[in-house]
């Protein structure tokens, strides 16, 4: 019998350090591990949104930024006990900082970075982000809402012509200031339209200036000539091809460069319909003052169509907001404002529907819809807006109620950081308020309806004087125009190509399942395979991957 042979002694390995015994910090581990997705849609990884001198500022080193190489001699060549000595004070340090909390950690970091940071107006001014039309359209809708106020008082003409003109002089300025930026950062023009959250407020500037020809017609027409009449005609085809084009282009760049999840959806992207939804205002409110019947009535049929594509698109956009709430629960509190903009479709499409059905019987000629059917079809069509009125109103008080609610908790806590997005407690709710005065009118002037729409008008302007003396705030403490604190900021929105882009480029390349993809794929690895062979050696061993036995 042979000698058992000696068991061979295994390799020794080294044990694996615990998680918890890594040099780095626990602060670094969380940030990391909470860094959001983010991946520009472009080659230029850079985000053009920032300020490269403020990014240089990095508040978290890593372990290389302090290892003392660049410390002369001691960093190589020097006395071992030092670099021992140095390892183990950066060691305690580490356990130090571990000990004082990730979060705490965190959060003075972030607050000294913001102390040390000293942005001039110019730096600040790339940061002025197209939400700033909110406050126009905000201001606009007051004065809106103080021109259909059934009870009229002395002053209260005066009071809507002050925010008319305030909201005329805000405009200008937004419009100043946007194009400073854009003159000045060139690169932050095209990427506003691909951010995937503001260019959802880029209508924000049609819609103000849509409201302002709201309140030219309003406020203007009757206290001019025929010169403004003319003007304010040819201005309301103006606001309808912007309407329409600005809608569909800005859907279409969402949908052509982002991609969003379910877990994402807000009322924000109602949005790009907003400039749809206020043409039927601009028509009930311009028709009645046009002194051709037939040009009237054209504004009105245009204006039916216009607020018809808004309200519908705006109605699919709905169920996906319902859906959403259905399975991801309310929108995290900094997002809750943005929950009000779910009442302006409805809001806008009342008082557009029911002022215009109120002036068709006035301007339909004698043969409309059929010979002598003219005064029938005018009055008929007033009824039927009257109760579809009524049947909207009742949808913008339901999502109305829903969205205060939503804000339960916000009021609870008692904390809220300020955004321009402040202003949809604004905007949509002079829409309802609006609404609410033209069912009260459509109801033969309901008393109880028109209180409700009165005790509305109080609270929106109360709400706006607050927001915007907040707006003022925060500027002051930097939570607006501010890198990473405006709708321009960094965030996981920006995604990777979907998985239907990269089939359809492995398609192109040849790599996908196919017979003719097969085929360009086997004859690219033949081709790779014989490149940088000898032309006697490739024609003996074609495309084989085997190796030479000699």
């Amino acid at each position: 019998m042979s000698a058992p042979t000696a068991e061979r002694p295994r390799p020794q390995i080294p044990s694996r350090r615990s998680s918890v015994e890594s040099t780095s910090s626990a602060a670094e581990r969380l940030r990391w591990r909470n860094h959001p997705e983010v991946t520009s849609p472009g080659l230029d990884r850079s985000n053009p949104f920032e300020d490269d001198h403020v990014l240089s500022h990095d508040f978290f080193p890593s372990s290389s930024d302090n290892d003392g190489f660049g410390d002369g001699d001691d960093g190589k060549n020097g006395d071992p006990e030092k670099r021992i000595h140095r390892k183990a004070g950066k060691a305690q340090a580490r356990k130090t900082t571990s000990d004082a909390g990730d979060m705490g950690v965190l959060q003075g970091a972030e607050k000294e970075s913001d102390e040390r940071r000293r942005l001039s107006w110019r730096e600040r001014i790339r940061h002025f982000t197209w939400t700033w039309f909110c406050m126009t359209m905000a201001t606009g809708g007051i004065a809106n809402v103080l021109y259909t106020v059934p009870f009229r008082f002395h002053g209260i003409y005066a009071l809507g012509c002050i925010f008319f003109i305030l909201n005329i002089v805000l405009f200008l300025f937004n419009v100043i200031m946007i194009s400073l930026r854009f003159y000045w950062f060139p690169k932050t023009f095209k990427a506003s339209f691909l951010h995937p959250t503001e260019s959802l407020f880029i209508p924000a500037a049609i819609i103000s200036f849509g409201t302002i020809l709201i309140n030219i017609s309003q406020y203007g027409v009757d206290q001019t000539g025929v010169w403004l009449e003319k003007t304010m005609m040819i201005l309301f085809w103006i606001d309808c091809g912007l309407a329409i084009s600005f809608s569909i282009g800005i859907y279409l760049i969402m949908w052509s460069t982002q991609t969003f999840t379910i877990s994402q959806m807000t009322p924000v992207w109602i949005f790009p319909a907003y400039p749809l939804l206020i043409i039927g205002p601009h028509a009930g409110n311009l028709a009645p003052k046009i002194s051709d019947p037939n040009r009237a009535l054209l504004v009105i049929l245009s204006g039916y169509v216009i607020q018809g594509i808004g309200f519908l698109v705006s109605l699919m956009i709905y169920s996906a907001f319902i859906y959403r709430l259905m399975t991801q629960k309310l929108p995290r509190e900094s997002l809750r404002p943005g929950m009000f903009i779910s009442v302006g479709p409805s809001g806008f499409t009342i008082s557009g529907i029911v002022t215009m059905g109120q002036a068709l019987p006035e301007v339909v000629p004698e043969d409309f819809m059929g010979k002598g059917m003219g005064e029938l079809a005018g009055k008929v069509g007033m009824i039927v807006a009257n109760f579809m009125g009524l049947w909207l109103w009742g949808l913008a008080l339901w999502f109305f109620l829903v969205s205060v609610g939503a804000h339960y908790s916000c009021v609870r806590r008692g904390k809220m950081d300020f955004a321009m997005t402040w202003y949809s407690f604004i905007f949509p709710n002079t829409a309802l308020t609006t609404a609410t005065f033209a069912i009260a009118k459509a109801l033969d002037g309901n008393r109880p309806i028109q209180y409700v729409g009165c005790a509305m008008t109080i609270l929106v302007i109360v709400t706006w004087l607050v927001v915007f003396s907040m707006m003022f705030r925060a500027v002051k403490i930097h939570q607006i125009l501010w890198p990473q604190k405006q709708e321009d900021r960094t965030e996981g929105g920006w995604k990777q190509q979907s998985a239907e882009e990269q089939r359809r480029r492995r398609y192109e390349g040849g790599l996908d399942g196919s017979e003719e993809g097969r085929s360009r794929g086997w004859s690219m690895v033949r081709t790779l395979s014989r490149r940088g062979r000898p032309e006697g050696d490739a024609r003996k061993r074609g495309w084989s991957f085997r190796t030479d036995p000699t």
